[in-house]
């Protein structure tokens, strides 16, 4: 069952019932990230979805504020007729997760989504100013202003991001918008392995040049990016953005540099949003299948070296985003768990999140990076204070 309150009042009386009983429940905004970590199974699901609206946004301060259930193209919509836009590039995972509903960016701060602009602005959770959200007592909180004696000292606000609901359920966000660049373009170099990729790219990012994207897209996935524009072989990416005399004069600075690793080309604006939106969508593993997708988290410097060792030992595809920080890493057949987090370890660790899998390699597979035992503690103080009952998404974080 599906439960969709209207107002917030609606939705603290749901979670008192529900805390009072002891009955767990599934928090979700438009669920499109259905299926996602370890959760206990739960009869009811809370939804935002019902609760949608802008309730407050001045251009010219750059803040909205947000139901949680707006969707995100009601949000981005309403930006764009004013030259602004969501800085950390929030990715749509329905395709990858084969999902369906709406995205909410409610969803989009509570699961802290960041494209391949995070590396330069910040993840969602770094534009998140305040919020409004229901604990597990069915009490209203209203940007942490509510001082409750177990958490004093916290940053609601930032515990809430990225927590997967299993702190509270949002009712509310206030977050900082950014304008639209007046250009965009990318600088595309052909033909690196992966290890001279990260050279590269290291060494674009010591540039003058203001990278805003920086990708590498192996042969194995190449040729499921932007409609085939990028040249044959694998394909390194460079974002640069900003005013339309300063982006053509960066560029021509990065392209000279960038010459000295391999053949270099360029896309346009139309082209260069369509590459990066499915770099950030992760287009080239929204294949239909439930084949293990793993998000990785590591030093740029030792993606490369992670997937190789991989290749070694089983069927991997993987391509890098965030200068080889972030690596989207699709198994063929088990997802590897032990082997995988065994390696990020001894490259100097990291957080592995399996995305996506079967029901059953679900039910064996830890979803979230183990926590070490004292963040663990501290985490587990943390929702015994918001979450006494222990009712918002049980198991989800692990």
């Amino acid at each position: 069952m599906m439960l969709c309150p209207q107002t917030e009042a609606e939705a603290c009386d749901i979670v008192r019932d529900h805390a009072a009983r002891s009955a767990p429940l599934a928090v979700c905004g438009g669920n499109t990230r259905a299926g996602f970590g370890n959760a206990v199974a739960a009869e009811t699901v809370l939804s935002s979805r019902a609760t949608a609206g802008i309730t407050a946004y001045n251009p010219a301060e750059m803040v909205m504020t947000a139901k949680a259930g707006t969707p995100v193209e009601d949000v981005q919509a309403a930006l764009a007729e004013n030259g602004q836009m969501l800085a950390f590039e929030p990715a749509d995972h329905r395709a990858a997760m084969g999902t369906e509903g709406e995205p909410t960016i409610g969803g989009v701060f509570a699961a802290n989504v960041s494209g391949p602009r995070r590396f330069v602005a910040g993840a969602a959770r770094d534009s998140l100013l305040g919020i409004r959200f229901v604990n597990g007592r069915g009490e209203a909180i209203a940007n942490g202003g509510r001082v409750m004696k177990n958490v004093t000292g916290l940053d609601l606000v930032k515990l809430l991001a990225g927590s997967h609901g299993t702190l509270g359920f949002l009712t509310e966000v206030t977050f900082r918008v950014l304008p639209v660049a007046k250009a965009v373009e990318t600088l595309v170099i052909s033909c690196l392995n992966d290890a001279e990729a990260a050279h590269a790219m290291a060494a674009a990012m010591a540039l003058p040049v203001e990278v805003s994207g920086a990708a590498h897209l192996p042969e194995s996935v190449k040729g499921r990016f932007a409609g085939g524009v990028l040249a044959d072989g694998a394909a390194t990416v460079l974002r640069l953005e900003g005013l339309a005399a300063s982006v053509a004069l960066r560029m021509e600075k990065l392209a000279a540099a960038m010459a000295a690793y391999g053949p270099v080309s360029r896309l346009g604006g139309e082209a260069s949003h369509r590459l990066w939106r499915e770099v950030r969508d992760i287009h080239p593993y929204a294949d239909g299948t439930s084949r293990p997708l793993w998000r990785v988290s590591v030093a740029p410097s030792a993606g490369h070296q992670l997937v190789a060792a991989l290749r070694l030992e089983t069927g991997v595809d993987a391509y890098y985003d965030w200068q080889g920080g972030l690596v989207w890493m699709r198994m063929e057949a088990d997802p590897e768990a032990a082997l995988l987090r065994g390696y990020m370890k001894a490259l100097g660790g990291g957080h592995a999140t399996l995305l996506r899998a079967t029901p059953t390699i679900r039910a064996a597979t830890p979803a979230f990076e183990p926590q070490a035992p004292g963040v663990a503690l501290l985490s587990a103080r943390v929702k015994a204070a918001l979450d006494p009952q222990g009712i918002f998404n049980p198991g989800k974080m692990g």
